[in-house]
Parts: C-alpha cells; sequence; structure tokens
C-alpha cells in the first residue's frame, strides 16, 4: 500500500500535550534528570511534552507571547495540561536588576490574565498548575552575581512574597498549585535542591518532578496509549492494526 493510499485511510493521530511555559528553570529541564525530561518520559506513550521555558523571562513578558504559543488554532484543544512557573526573575530587586524585576501587584495581574486568556481558549482551571519560584539560597547566589561584577539581586523573602502571591492567584482562580517555596524549605537545608542558589540541582529536578506527577497524574495517567503495543500488532494484516 502506498503512503499517499494508508493515510487517506487512517486518520491523523493528534497526541495530547502538556505545555510547560516558565523561564530559565522550566528551558532547562529537558537536560539530563530535568524534571520536564522526567515527566515526557512517564507520558511518552500518551502525549507531548512541550517545552516553553525562556530563560530570562518574567510575567509581564510572558502574558504577551502566550497567545502566540497557544491558541485555538495551535493545539489548545488538544493541551491536556499547562505549567505556569514564573517569580524568580520577576522577583529580582529593583534597583539591581531592573530589566526582569516586576512589581508584586504586576506579577500577581500577570498570572491572573494568563490564566484567564487560556481558559478563554478552553483551557479550563482544572488543567492549569502554576508552580512557585525555588527558595533562593542567597549565599551561592551571590557568588554567581559577583562572578558577573554584579551585587547579590534578588532575595530569598522577597523571592518568598512572590510564591505566596502565586499560591493566592490559584486559590483566587480555582487552579492547582505547587508551591515550591514552600515544600522545598521544609527539608531546613534546601541548598541540596539548588546548582547555584538559583536554578535546581538533579535533587531539586526529582523533587519537582516527584511533586508535579502527583497532581498531574489524576488526569493523566487514564490517558489511552497511543497505537498498539508492538506485540498486540497483527503482523500478518498490520493495517488492521495501525488503521
Amino acid at each position: 500500500m502506498a503512503l499517499a493510499e494508508a493515510g487517506a485511510c487512517g486518520r491523523l493521530l493528534v497526541w495530547p500535550r502538556v505545555v510547560l511555559l516558565g523561564d530559565s528553570i522550566t528551558e532547562f529541564s529537558f537536560q539530563e534528570n530535568g524534571w520536564g525530561a522526567s515527566l515526557a518520559e512517564r507520558l511518552v506513550r500518551k502525549c507531548d511534552v512541550v517545552n516553553r521555558g525562556l530563560s530570562g523571562y518574567n510575567t509581564r513578558w510572558a502574558k504577551l507571547i502566550l497567545p502566540r504559543l497557544i491558541s485555538k488554532s495551535t493545539g489548545a484543544e488538544s493541551t491536556v495540561a499547562v505549567t505556569i512557573f514564573f517569580g524568580a526573575n520577576d522577583s529580582a530587586l529593583k534597583d539591581l536588576n531592573p530589566k526582569q524585576h516586576v512589581p508584586l501587584e504586576e506579577y500577581a495581574a500577570n498570572l491572573k490574565s494568563m490564566i484567564q486568556y487560556l481558559k478563554s481558549v478552553d483551557i479550563t482551571e482544572d488543567r492549569i498548575i502554576l508552580i512557585t519560584p525555588p527558595p533562593l539560597q542567597e549565599s551561592a547566589w551571590e557568588k554567581e552575581c559577583l562572578a558577573k561584577g554584579d551585587k547579590l539581586n534578588r532575595r530569598n523573602a522577597t523571592t518568598g512574597e512572590y510564591a505566596q502571591a502565586c499560591v493566592r492567584v490559584a486559590r483566587d482562580c480555582g487552579t492547582d498549585v505547587l508551591d515550591l517555596w514552600t515544600l522545598m524549605q521544609k527539608n531546613q537545608d534546601f541548598s541540596s535542591y539548588l546548582s547555584d542558589g538559583l536554578h535546581l540541582s538533579t535533587k531539586g529536578n526529582s523533587f519537582l518532578a516527584a511533586q508535579l506527577w502527583s497532581r498531574l497524574e489524576k488526569n493523566l495517567s487514564a490517558l489511552p496509549s497511543l497505537l498498539p503495543y508492538w506485540r498486540d500488532v497483527d503482523h500478518t494484516n498490520p493495517e488492521a492494526s495501525l488503521l
């Protein structure tokens, strides 16, 4: 059977997708042992995990580009989950990092705006998970800043204010939330979760992957595997199994 003929016989397979929207902590999530890669491995025969992490971005910029990433014509219908993971850059100190800093009230408003947009393209709140920024290990991050000739440009207490705002937005909008800032600090020495004081270590990636899966599992584990297991394909008449 020619490929064109086979295509005419079978309907197009549309893989459901999970979209990971965020900053560098999301962009790096497909590196070795990354939390995004872990999620993709769990879901490999069920749906695509799409990385839309943008290093250095904040909610002010993300709000503007979101309609260019997800729309009714670009897979909103097949989107089964979206994570929104910002705050590490928004919470940068205004005086020392004005380019990335976003005021606390605007940060909350931007998160709400993104949730409202997703709902407008029929991605309901039960498919949206907000993730707070992780805690900041100041001494390690200060070394990174000093190496670049900068002063310490973030504070853990300030990051915590943004994390709390993120939790409030989730409560107000009816979405799920993963409060990484609080959960990681239940372990007194949370520095092991971070590679440089800001970004996640292997242990931090593993922790986030487990916490996120516990929230996604109820919705995604029931998704069917797409296309039959190879042993279940009728080798004498594969068309019957595959088209």
